[in-house]
């Protein structure tokens, strides 16, 4: 692993550990589950490799369980804020990049057109953002 190209550091995994037992035993450059991102969007995105986060929790190895991880120790008390952020998401391995949509952006640079991710049905706006929101608002008073 240390042949790896020094630009594929990012910043935003600093604090994951990639020098682990899992990476000792498999090789990260045969992932049948990863895609094959276009030239230029494989730089500069992170560990290759799976990692463990700065919660203990090892992410890229393709189970969704850890002993480790808020999900099995949930409570009412848990803030799902601690979930969130790039030591939680894979840079290459990430089960997300397997949608069409996906596939289509990284693979053959085609931009979503926005339907599949969006439900033109529903307006979840916060009223402050939707048009004529704030004269409704006025009328009601």
């Amino acid at each position: 692993m240390s042949d790896k190209p020094e630009d594929t550091k990012d910043a935003t995994y600093d604090h994951v550990k990639t020098d682990i037992s899992y990476n000792r035993k498999n090789d990260s450059e045969l992932d049948p589950f990863e895609i094959n991102f276009r030239k230029g969007l494989d730089r500069n995105r992170g560990p290759r490799e799976p990692f463990v986060n700065e919660h203990g929790v090892l992410i890229g190895d393709h189970e969704y369980q850890s002993e480790h991880s808020p999900l099995e120790q949930w409570t009412e008390n848990t803030d799902p804020a601690i979930m969130s952020g790039d030591g939680w998401v894979h840079p290459y391995k990430d089960i997300g990049f397997h949608t069409t949509e996906n596939k289509e952006l990284f693979e053959k640079g085609n931009i979503p057109q926005g339907a599949p991710f969006m439900h033109p049905d529903k307006d979840a706006a916060y009223p402050a953002f939707q048009s004529g929101a704030e004269e409704k608002d006025d009328q009601a008073e």
